[in-house]
Protein backbone atom coordinates (compact mmCIF):
# COMPACT_ATOMS: atom_id res chain seq x y z
CA UNK A 1 0.00 0.00 0.00
CA UNK A 2 1.41 3.33 -1.01
CA UNK A 3 0.67 6.15 1.39
CA UNK A 4 0.72 8.56 -1.53
CA UNK A 5 -1.95 8.85 -4.20
CA UNK A 6 0.35 10.81 -6.50
CA UNK A 7 0.69 9.03 -9.86
CA UNK A 8 4.48 9.38 -9.91
CA UNK A 9 4.88 8.84 -6.18
CA UNK A 10 8.30 7.87 -4.85
CA UNK A 11 6.57 5.46 -2.46
CA UNK A 12 4.70 3.79 -5.31
CA UNK A 13 7.99 3.57 -7.21
CA UNK A 14 9.62 1.98 -4.16
CA UNK A 15 6.90 -0.69 -4.00
CA UNK A 16 7.19 -1.40 -7.73
CA UNK A 17 11.00 -1.63 -7.40
CA UNK A 18 10.57 -4.08 -4.51
CA UNK A 19 8.20 -6.14 -6.64
CA UNK A 20 10.89 -6.30 -9.32
CA UNK A 21 13.49 -7.40 -6.78
CA UNK A 22 11.56 -10.41 -5.49
CA UNK A 23 10.39 -13.55 -7.23
CA UNK A 24 9.15 -14.92 -3.89
CA UNK A 25 6.16 -12.60 -3.66
CA UNK A 26 3.27 -11.68 -5.88
CA UNK A 27 2.72 -7.94 -5.42
CA UNK A 28 -0.59 -6.12 -5.76
CA UNK A 29 0.37 -2.45 -5.44
CA UNK A 30 -2.44 -0.31 -4.09
CA UNK A 31 -2.12 3.46 -4.46
CA UNK A 32 -4.55 5.36 -6.66
CA UNK A 33 -7.45 3.22 -5.38
CA UNK A 34 -7.09 5.01 -2.06
CA UNK A 35 -8.06 8.29 -3.75
CA UNK A 36 -11.44 6.76 -4.70
CA UNK A 37 -12.43 6.16 -1.08
CA UNK A 38 -15.09 8.43 0.39
CA UNK A 39 -14.31 10.27 3.59
CA UNK A 40 -14.68 7.88 6.49
CA UNK A 41 -18.03 8.10 8.23
CA UNK A 42 -19.23 5.82 11.03
CA UNK A 43 -22.71 6.24 9.51
CA UNK A 44 -21.51 4.29 6.46
CA UNK A 45 -19.69 1.68 8.53
CA UNK A 46 -22.04 0.91 11.39
CA UNK A 47 -23.71 -2.35 12.34
CA UNK A 48 -25.52 -3.79 9.33
CA UNK A 49 -24.28 -1.08 6.95
CA UNK A 50 -22.99 -2.03 3.52
CA UNK A 51 -19.64 -0.33 2.92
CA UNK A 52 -19.22 1.78 -0.22
CA UNK A 53 -17.90 -0.32 -3.16
CA UNK A 54 -14.41 1.26 -3.09
CA UNK A 55 -14.14 0.45 0.62
CA UNK A 56 -15.32 -3.14 0.12
CA UNK A 57 -12.75 -3.57 -2.68
CA UNK A 58 -9.89 -2.25 -0.52
CA UNK A 59 -10.91 -4.46 2.39
CA UNK A 60 -11.06 -7.50 0.10
CA UNK A 61 -7.57 -6.81 -1.30
CA UNK A 62 -6.08 -6.52 2.17
CA UNK A 63 -7.99 -9.57 3.32
CA UNK A 64 -6.59 -11.70 0.46
CA UNK A 65 -2.99 -10.65 1.14
CA UNK A 66 -0.69 -12.90 3.15
CA UNK A 67 1.25 -9.80 4.20
CA UNK A 68 1.28 -6.08 3.60
CA UNK A 69 4.02 -3.61 2.81
CA UNK A 70 3.16 -0.01 3.62
CA UNK A 71 5.33 2.64 1.99
CA UNK A 72 4.36 6.07 3.24
CA UNK A 73 5.67 9.60 2.76
CA UNK A 74 5.40 12.47 5.19
CA UNK A 75 3.18 15.49 4.54
CA UNK A 76 3.17 18.40 7.00
CA UNK A 77 4.88 16.19 9.63
CA UNK A 78 2.17 13.55 9.41
CA UNK A 79 0.55 10.77 7.41
CA UNK A 80 -1.09 11.93 4.17
CA UNK A 81 -4.81 12.49 4.74
CA UNK A 82 -6.00 10.12 2.00
CA UNK A 83 -3.92 7.28 3.45
CA UNK A 84 -5.11 7.91 7.01
CA UNK A 85 -8.67 7.91 5.64
CA UNK A 86 -8.04 4.49 4.04
CA UNK A 87 -6.77 3.12 7.35
CA UNK A 88 -9.79 4.57 9.17
CA UNK A 89 -12.01 2.41 6.93
CA UNK A 90 -10.10 -0.68 8.15
CA UNK A 91 -10.42 -0.01 11.90
CA UNK A 92 -13.67 -1.92 12.44
CA UNK A 93 -13.40 -4.52 9.68
CA UNK A 94 -10.40 -6.54 10.85
CA UNK A 95 -8.50 -7.20 7.60
CA UNK A 96 -5.20 -6.10 9.17
CA UNK A 97 -5.60 -8.26 12.29
CA UNK A 98 -2.36 -10.25 12.71
CA UNK A 99 -1.38 -9.43 9.11
CA UNK A 100 2.44 -9.44 8.83
CA UNK A 101 3.33 -5.88 7.83
CA UNK A 102 6.50 -4.15 6.70
CA UNK A 103 6.48 -0.37 7.11
CA UNK A 104 8.69 1.83 4.96
CA UNK A 105 8.62 5.54 5.60
CA UNK A 106 10.17 7.01 2.45
CA UNK A 107 10.72 10.70 1.89
CA UNK A 108 13.66 13.07 1.48
CA UNK A 109 13.49 13.71 5.25
CA UNK A 110 13.10 10.05 6.27
CA UNK A 111 9.50 10.73 7.44
CA UNK A 112 10.16 10.35 11.15
CA UNK A 113 7.14 12.46 12.16
CA UNK A 114 4.79 10.47 9.94
CA UNK A 115 6.28 7.26 11.29
CA UNK A 116 5.44 8.35 14.84
CA UNK A 117 1.84 8.96 13.73
CA UNK A 118 1.44 5.85 11.55
CA UNK A 119 2.75 3.05 13.76
CA UNK A 120 0.12 3.47 16.52
CA UNK A 121 -2.64 3.47 13.88
CA UNK A 122 -1.32 0.27 12.30
CA UNK A 123 -1.04 -1.36 15.72
CA UNK A 124 -4.58 -0.41 16.71
CA UNK A 125 -5.96 -1.99 13.52
CA UNK A 126 -4.09 -5.18 14.41
CA UNK A 127 -1.16 -5.13 11.99
CA UNK A 128 1.69 -7.35 13.10
CA UNK A 129 4.69 -5.12 12.41
CA UNK A 130 7.52 -7.33 11.15
CA UNK A 131 9.90 -4.41 10.68
CA UNK A 132 9.74 -0.67 10.14
CA UNK A 133 12.34 1.46 8.44
CA UNK A 134 12.74 5.16 7.70
CA UNK A 135 14.28 5.70 4.29
CA UNK A 136 15.69 8.96 3.02
CA UNK A 137 14.58 8.74 -0.58
CA UNK A 138 13.65 11.09 -3.40
CA UNK A 139 12.46 10.47 -6.96
CA UNK A 140 15.97 10.89 -8.52
CA UNK A 141 16.90 7.58 -6.80
CA UNK A 142 15.08 5.74 -9.62
CA UNK A 143 16.02 5.43 -13.28
CA UNK A 144 13.57 5.85 -16.17
CA UNK A 145 12.62 2.14 -15.87
CA UNK A 146 11.69 2.55 -12.19
CA UNK A 147 14.74 0.64 -10.97
CA UNK A 148 16.22 1.73 -7.68
CA UNK A 149 19.65 3.31 -8.18
CA UNK A 150 20.84 3.21 -4.56
CA UNK A 151 22.50 -0.11 -3.72
CA UNK A 152 22.27 0.72 -0.02
CA UNK A 153 18.49 1.19 -0.17
CA UNK A 154 18.06 -1.83 -2.47
CA UNK A 155 20.02 -3.97 0.03
CA UNK A 156 17.86 -2.73 2.91
CA UNK A 157 14.67 -3.49 0.98
CA UNK A 158 15.97 -6.96 0.05
CA UNK A 159 16.73 -7.64 3.74
CA UNK A 160 13.20 -6.55 4.70
CA UNK A 161 11.65 -8.78 2.03
CA UNK A 162 13.66 -11.74 3.34
CA UNK A 163 12.46 -10.92 6.85
CA UNK A 164 8.84 -10.87 5.67
CA UNK A 165 9.33 -14.11 3.76
CA UNK A 166 10.82 -15.78 6.85
CA UNK A 167 7.97 -14.49 9.01
CA UNK A 168 5.36 -15.79 6.57
CA UNK A 169 7.08 -19.17 6.26
CA UNK A 170 7.39 -19.64 10.03
CA UNK A 171 3.81 -18.50 10.55
CA UNK A 172 2.53 -20.93 7.91
CA UNK A 173 4.62 -23.75 9.45
CA UNK A 174 3.20 -23.02 12.88
CA UNK A 175 -0.34 -23.08 11.48
CA UNK A 176 0.35 -26.36 9.60
CA UNK A 177 1.83 -27.96 12.72
CA UNK A 178 -1.17 -26.89 14.79
CA UNK A 179 -3.59 -28.50 12.34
Amino acid sequence: MSGSIRTESTNGALLRAAAGMSSEFQFDVCAQEIAALPAFSPDLDGMGATPPPAVAALRARIGRADGVIVSCPEYAHGVPGAFKNALDWIVSSGEFTDKPTLVWMASPSGAQQARLALLPTLKIIGARIVHDRSIQLARPNFNENGELLSETIADAIAQDLKLLQQFLREGQSAVAAAN
